[in-house]
């Protein structure tokens, strides 16, 4: 597509996925301003495992977009300063959760044992995935925002979007406290909040929110050395030690609140690894996931009205390296991406 001038891209959203979008989209050339109602990666993305996998469990309608997600992360490091992931593969073992992958390795005691030393009762068998990494959400979401920054592009927090301007059934412009910012095109890419961003534009998409526990820990170095996924603890640690764990919510009473959550998965982690018995809680919260009803992400534009486009997703981690490619692709050349298909918002908005 050819135009003599760059399009005005406003990135509503400065989580991971945000972030992703604007530094794809000022990459192509285009004038970016990225807008955050709080701070940078103050949302889920502050609050996630940061597991980069491509398993899924049953039938995966986006196959073709996961499929891609490990590529796009591993090209992500390549472009953008201070990126980095740590691909220290995964072990999964005993959690029966259905979670499939065509590069898994079946291994034995003898191999795992190689891998995690530290666990006192290495299972006879795990699925070792040595392609799998994780990533610190936050400071990725830092790099790709400040290399967007470097080309070009205007970064604005707590800034909070109030409404749009819509000319001729398009969007022209975000309304925020600070006066209208006019825009060729908007993107919805909010987390949680992206719901309430589409209705003001007159479109009703099903995101919930999904709770889940986010969980660090203080514990002595070296204790996992890449990701540990079995029925007793879901855990990697960071270079500083800083052991990270999650766990799904199980509902509001208050043994299964964040603190209590904690020390449980404590004495979990105390059990199955050598060494561990140090461990002390130091942050435990619930993180909410933007979950479509389908549990199938939420890409492309608003069909009610032009200029709006949608970023909605879980596992948002994972897929923030494609869908930052792809939707930028998309967004500046207006050639769909096949890829993308199964995301369209049109599927909630049929008349």
């Amino acid at each position: 597509m050819n135009r003599e001038k760059p399009q005005h891209i406003i990135v509503i959203g400065a989580g991971i996925v945000g972030a992703s979008l604007a530094y794809h989209l000022a990459s192509k050339g285009e004038k970016v301003t990225v807008v955050e109602a709080a701070g940078i990666a103050s949302g889920v993305t502050g609050t996630s495992f940061a597991w980069i996998n491509t398993s899924c469990a049953g039938p995966d309608p986006i196959a073709a977009l996961r499929g891609g997600a490990i590529a796009a992360w591993r090209q992500l490091e390549t472009q953008v300063p201070g990126l980095k992931v740590r691909w220290h593969g995964a072990l999964s073992y005993g959690t029966q959760d259905g979670r499939v992958s065509p590069v898994s390795i079946l291994l034995d005691r003898s191999r795992i044992v190689q891998l995690e030393p530290h666990l006192r009762q290495p299972p006879e068998q795990a699925l070792y995935e040595p392609g799998q990494g994780a990533v610190d959400a936050v400071a990725a979401t830092h790099a790709m925002l400040a290399a967007a920054r470097a080309l070009g592009a205007t970064i604005r927090t707590h800034t909070p979007v109030l409404g749009f301007a819509v000319q001729s059934a398009k969007v022209t412009g975000v309304e925020t406290a600070a006066g209208l910012i006019e825009a060729d095109v908007v993107v919805l890419a909010a987390g949680t909040a992206t719901a309430a961003l589409a209705e003001m534009l007159g479109a009703s998409l099903p995101i919930h929110a999904s709770p889940a526990i986010f969980m660090r820990y203080q514990a002595p170095p070296g204790l996992v050395r890449g990701i540990i996924s079995s029925h007793a603890m879901e855990v990697r640690q960071a270079e500083d030690g800083t052991m990270l764990a999650a766990e799904d919510y199980v509902d509001d009473a208050p043994d299964n609140q964040p603190a209590a959550m904690a020390q449980r998965t404590a004495s979990a982690i105390r059990n199955e690894l050598a060494g561990a018995e140090s461990i002390a809680p130091a942050f435990a919260c619930i993180g909410l996931r933007p979950m479509p009803f389908d549990g199938v992400p939420i890409i492309g534009y608003l069909p009610q009205v032009g200029g709006a486009y949608v970023c909605a997703m879980h596992p948002g981690v994972v897929l923030a390296a494609i869908v930052g490619q792809l939707a930028s692709e998309e967004i500046v050349t207006g050639q769909p991406r096949s890829a993308l298909e199964a995301c369209r918002p049109a599927r909630f908005l049929a008349c």
